[in-house]
Formats: structure tokens, sequence, C-alpha cells
């Protein structure tokens, strides 16, 4: 065995997985080569709302190159199921979900813009796009609704003639009773209606499939690029008609998800059926317009909330009245989102007596609502902050004095909120005083003077954040040893780009001692372990990390029991450190691998692996602060300063934690600053489809970011870890928001929300 010394966890060694990706070694789907290979396209609806009078494909069957067309009375004939959401009632309270499932090609009507209607199959992609072109579709249009308003109206058409109506659940959390009396009692309450705007995610890379039928083995194989492979194959397989077992889901390389590929798509089912249909790979890659139209959108929540104070500044209620709009149709665990993970932290890190929830989610004739970072606890998040800035404002409050009154305490730690939701660690206050300091807002009053005499608008904002990791609460991992003393590390969590490759190596290097370098992560593919809660919710290292303790801990212990046997000593004397087992009291000791080795050869090697199912989450929390400049003439928002002090617990690796905090908050500057979807309200036709008209951050938007850690060690895991990939996302668009405010005020601006875009930003100052 190599004499190099172990990896700790708190090291930040480089990524190992970079050299492959910088040399172009990477295999990403359109890496991926087949023989006999074919290609898909889709014919998707031009209309928001329409009834499907005729469909003729007789001219594209005869285009050159084509394979077969294929459309709902083929999924019909061939026994295919709609695609089902994973989560169909509220975890809390057990009530079902209002919903349709999903049609794989348009069944009698479209209702977004985008809906596949038909799948055309050609020996080349642009046979395909000839042939789909050729394809006469007879619609009758219909109404629309395209926001929850306008889905609830009482004369609203229905998008499901025999199913739900319009809504997916109306449900009420918390005190209602508690909180009127708070509001009727207090000295000051604050009201405010936000709108979370709807966004788009764009990865770099697409999304796609590669379809393989296997006759003989009768098993369909789906090369995919997506994050949460187990779940992806259960739902898929329910569409096909088989058991689980029967579907294969790999992803080598992927390039980026962001939530956008952590629920299923009709494409998975279709493509599989494609394969097995014509007996070859199919392969499907989505254009960047079909991203736009047809990946799952975030986001898009509108509320009236309400904050009640105390003539000291005290928060005495909180009352928050929202509508989520799902979009055509409920996928993946959208319910739930509004339900279970709205609800959860809704008061944030606030130690506010009585809370009063009145949730509901709605359908619309728009793209399917999924994920993307922190959903659910970023549109919390963002109605707190907003709110507590507000009463700040207007009732002569320090706003940092504001949030330290009413923060929970660090010695009230673990705290049950109002909604009996539990927190078991953070030290609040430390981090926003921290985050103040190195911000210098002492400082701020002159670099505001500095930009007047420049004629530009400077405003500061802050905000806290707080998430909670979720996804699935079971996970796996096994832990292998080989003949060339090298540790095989299997998990059922996925890495697609955080660095799993270099941390997850790390952890399993300290835990058995050994050197990081000899240890390597297998993952992307369901036939490698039984189960796999996926990435998504920032679960990962917290998930996996967990499995891989309790792993170790079993290997050590089987391991105990073959040394003792091999330096002839009494198993409790055998003591385990930097991959040595050693007899108590002497120099008499044995290394892990021939431990292994000897395990092997008896028939009992110390290949262990490990499931567990999680009571607890961890709650990733920090502080961000930012300064910007308008440009008063033009509406144009530059951020100058940006600060962030996090507490994502024990830290496996700092600088990869650091890449997530920069990469999230990037991600949520775009979208206070630049980032949103934008629906004509008659026809449903998107107006923001392509990067003509959709505008992502760039680089010369985003300042240097001064990032800090100030951790607080999280019990509800063994490693101390929280979560690092989504937290950061929460805090951006609060704490920008707020400084814009703060930047108007000479205009009389009390409010704003959503994209902070120029036209926006000018606007409100002529208004």
């Amino acid at each position: 065995m190599s004499e190099e010394a172990a990896s700790r966890i708190g090291d930040a060694p480089k990524r190992r997985e970079d050299p492959k990706f910088l040399t172009g070694k990477g295999a990403y789907l359109d890496d991926l080569g087949f023989e006999g290979l074919c290609h898909a396209v889709f014919l998707r609806s031009p209309h928001a709302h329409a009834r499907i009078d005729a469909i003729d494909v007789s001219a594209a069957r005869g285009a050159d190159g084509v394979i077969a067309v294929l459309t709902n009375d083929d999924v019909k004939a061939d026994g295919l199921s709609p695609l089902m959401p994973n989560a169909v009632a509220n975890a809390k309270t057990g009530t079902p979900f209002g919903f349709l499932p999903q049609p794989l090609l348009a069944d009698g009507v479209v209702r977004h813009v985008g809906e596949p209607v038909a799948m055309v199959i050609a020996e080349t992609v642009a046979q395909a796009l000839d042939a789909a072109e050729r394809i006469d579709v007879t619609y009758t249009p219909l109404a629309v609704v395209t926001t929850p308003d306008a889905a609830r109206a009482p004369d609203a058409p229905r998008l499901y003639a025999d199913g739900p109506g319009n809504v997916c659940f109306e449900e009420h959390f918390g005190d209602r009773d508690a909180v009127d009396a708070a509001m009727r009692t207090a000295a000051r309450v604050v009201e405010l209606s936000l709108e979370n705007p709807r966004i788009v995610i764009n990865p770099l890379e697409p999304r796609g499939v590669i379809g393989t039928w296997d006759a003989k083995g009768k098993r369909y194989t789906l090369h995919v690029s997506s994050q949460n492979l187990h779940l992806m194959r259960e739902v898929t397989a329910k569409s096909l008609g088989v058991e689980n077992s029967a579907v294969r889901f790999v992803a080598p390389d992927v390039g980026g998800a962001f939530g956008v590929k952590n629920f299923a798509y009709v494409e998975f089912p279709l493509l599989a059926w494609a394969g097995r249909r014509v007996g070859r790979p199919v392969k499907w890659i989505a254009t960047r317009s079909e991203m736009f139209l047809t990946d799952h959108q975030a986001r898009d929540h509108a509320s009236t909330s309400r904050l009640a104070l105390d003539a000291d500044g005290r928060f005495l209620a909180l009352e928050i009245r929202s509508a989520a709009n799902l979009g055509a149709y409920m996928v993946g665990a959208m319910g739930g989102v509004q339900a279970a993970l709205f609800s959860h932290l809704a008061g944030t890190v606030y130690d506010i007596p009585a809370i009063s929830l009145q949730l509901s989610a709605v359908y619309t004739n728009t793209t399917p609502l999924g994920v993307t970072r922190a959903p659910g606890f970023s549109e919390a998040n963002f109605i707190v902050e907003r709110l507590i800035d507000t009463a700040a404002r207007e009732g002569g409050f320090d706003a940092a004095a504001l949030r330290q009154r009413n923060f929970f305490p660090a010695e009230a730690m673990p705290f049950t909120n109002a909604l009996g939701e539990s927190v078991d660690s953070g030290d609040y206050a430390a981090c926003l005083d921290a985050v103040l300091t190195r911000a210098d807002l002492d400082g701020f009053a002159l670099r505001r003077a500095e930009s007047e005499a420049r004629g530009r608008l400077r405003g500061f904002g802050f905000a806290y954040h707080i998430k909670a990791t979720g996804g699935s609460p079971h996970e796996n991992v096994e832990i292998r040893f080989e003949e060339d003393d090298t540790v095989t590390l299997i998990s059922g969590t996925q890495t697609i780009g955080q660095g799993h490759e270099t941390s997850f190596p790390q952890i399993v290097s300290e835990l058995l001692g050994v050197p990081d370098s000899v240890v390597h992560l297998r993952d992307g593919d369901t036939d490698a372990i039984p189960t796999g809660g996926g990435h998504g919710s920032s679960r990962s290292t917290y998930m996996a990390g967990t499995s891989m303790w309790r792993a170790a801990g079993e290997i050590v212990e089987k391991g105990r029991v073959i040394a003792a046997e091999a330096l002839e000593a009494a198993r409790e004397d055998i003591q385990f450190a930097e991959g040595r087992f050693t007899v108590a009291g002497t120099d008499r000791s044995i290394g892990l691998f021939e431990v292994a080795d000897r395990a092997r050869d008896a028939g009992a090697p110390l290949d262990t692996y490990d499931h567990w199912t999680r009571e607890h989450m961890t709650f990733p929390n920090g502080a961000h602060a930012v300064e910007i400049e308008i440009d008063p003439e033009t509406g144009t928002v530059a951020v100058q300063r940006y600060t962030v002090v996090d507490d994502y617990g024990v830290l496996v690796n700092p600088m990869l934690a650091e890449g997530q905090t920069h990469g999230a908050t990037a991600q949520g500057i775009g979208q206070a600053l630049r980032e949103r979807v934008v629906v004509d309200a008659e026809s449903g036709q998107p107006l923001a489809a392509s990067f003509m008209d959709y505008a992502l951050p760039r680089a010369d938007d985003l300042p240097f970011f001064d990032v800090t850690y100030s951790p607080t060690r999280c019990t509800t895991n063994p490693l101390g870890v929280k979560g690092a990939a989504e937290a950061a996302v929460v805090g951006a668009p609060s704490a920008i928001a707020n400084a814009v405010v703060d930047a108007l005020r000479p205009f009389g601006v009390r409010h704003f929300d959503g994209a902070a875009t120029p036209e926006r930003i000018w606007r409100a100052m002529q208004g």
C-alpha cells in the first residue's frame, strides 16, 4: 500500500475529476456511441390550450430516412401509462392532491406550449426534423389561464374537464385564531404582496435520453442526463408497465442540473419504448429552445403576507397567504414542495410565536413547475426578509438590530418553531454580525456619497437565509476492498459536478485511515447499488456521508476480529487508528489492507453495504450583504460588493464548499436581477423563450465574492455536516431586493419584488 498520508475532513485537495473534463475525456450523453443509433424528435404543440381534432402522419411516415412516427394512439395500443408524480398526497396531512397523470404524448388536448404531440424516429436528426414538419395536426384553440388568480376565477376554463379542475390543493397550517388576535393588539402590522417570478434553469448540458432494448434479457436501458436515477427508474418502469428490475438508468457524467433534472419527464418512457419499437438505440437531445419550453421551470409563487410587531420590535405573528403556479401538470413532488417544504421553515430563523399559512397550488396553461435550488425555502425566506426590512423602515428600527432581537439564540438550540418544526444548530447572531463587519456597513455612507457624486444611486441590503436538506430519507453505500489495495465506494447518491469524486474519498480516507488516492467513487448506475436518493436538496454529503460512517464502523469491527487472530491477541485489546490495527500497549500491528486480504482469503471479505433512513434534516444557513449601484437614467443595476458568511457545519472540503457558494450566489443574483419568464396572458405564448429574451447572469455582472464561514456543528449526523450546495441561492434575492429598495428611497419606493431589470427599475422610479 502507498505510504501517502490519509486526507482529512477539512483538507482541501484539488478536484480529482477536473483533468478528465479539461482534457475532453468526459462521458456526457452526447459523447456516448451506440451501434445502429437512430434519432428522435418531437412535434410539440404551438398552442397553450387546444383540442386536437385530427392528426395525419401519413406524409411524415413516407419521408426519407423515417423509421417510425408515433402518436398517442400507438402509446395506448402498446399499453403504456401516463406519467405519475412521485408524491400524490400531502405528507403532513395525508390529504390527496388533485392531479391528472401527464400523458406521454398529447391525449386529445394540449395544455401548454411545447407539450409533445408526436414522436418521429429517423436515421438522422435532420431527417426526423423534416418529417415532423409534414405532420398535419388540426387544433381548436381553447381559452387559457396563466396565473393563479385567473385559474381560480369562477369562469376560468378548466384544464381537466373530468378531473380536479384547476386546484391541486388548498390547506391551512398553524393557528389562525392566535395570529388574528396578535394582529389586533400589535403596535405595528406590515403587509406586503410579493411575486417570486418563474424562472428557467438552463444547465449547460441539455436534457437527453438514449433508449435501448435488450430483447434477450427483456430489459430496457436508458442513458440519461439526470440527477435522480433510482427514482426516475421507478416512475419510468411504472409508465412502461414493468418491474423496476426491467429498467436500468445510467448517467456517466452530467453537465449540471440545479433541480431541473430531479423529476421524471415523459421522454424517459417514450425513448425506452421507442428503442423497443424499432429494435435499435434511439437518441434524443433537447435543443435549447425545447429546454425553454419543456424543462420544468421554478419559483412562480405569489403571496400576501403580514407581520405583527410590538412597540419594542418583537415579532408577534406571521400570516402568509400564498399560491403556487404548478403549470399544466403536477410533476414529481411539486405538491409536496408547496405543502411541506414551504411550510417547514415559514418563520425561518426568527422566534415568531404564532404563524398562519394559507397555502394553495393551482394549474395553468404554462410549462410544468419543477424545482431549482432551495425550492419552497427560497420563497418563504424572501417573504420574511422583505417583511422585516419593511417593518424596520416603517417603524424606525435598525434592520440589523430588529433581526438580532428576534433570532432564535444559539443557546436555545435545538429550537422548535410555532409550526412544530425543529432545527438543531446555528448561531444566527454571530453570522449576521460577521457579515456586516466584513461588508463594512460603517463605511457605507461614504461610499454612497461617492456614488451620488457620480450621479448614481447606491443601496445596501442584507438578509438571513436558512434551508433544510431534504429529498429521499433513504440512502445506501457499499465499500469494497479490491485485490490491488484500492477501495471502491459505491453510492446511491450521484455526482453532477459538485466534486464528490474528491470529497467522498476524503470521508472514507479519514474514517479508514487510507490515502484518499486509493478510494474510487462509482455512481450513476442503478445496477451498481439497490437504491438511491439521488442528488437533490443538498442531501448528498449528509446522507451518503452518514452511510459511509456507518459502513466504516462495521468494517473496523469486522477487521478487529481478523486482526486479533493474526496478532494473537484478544479482540478487546485491538485498537484501530491511521489505517492499522494495533495491540494496545505494544508496537504489534497489521494494516487494514492486509486484514482485507486475509478476510477475502477466508471467504468473509470486509466489503460492507449500509442502508439507513434519516430521522432529521440539516439546516445550512447564513447571512448575505450586498451593495448595488443604480444608473437612474437607464435603471441598470450593478452589484458592487457581495459578502457572505455562511454556516455549513463541518466542511469536508472548504475549497469545494466555496465553489458551491459562488455558484449558488451567482444563480441567486441572476434570479434577482435578470431572470423572469414572461407569458402572454391571452394566448399563453412564452415571450421569453430564448437567450435573446431571457438573460442569465454573466461574469461581468458579478463582483468578486467575499466568502467566509462561521460554522456550528450539526448534531443530526455523525460527521457534523450541513448541505452546502443550495443555501446561498436563498440569500441573494432577498438581500438584493432590500438593497434596491434602499437605493430607491429618494424616489419614495417602498416596495420592489421580482427581477430588478432596468425597465422595471426605471418604471419604479417614474411611479
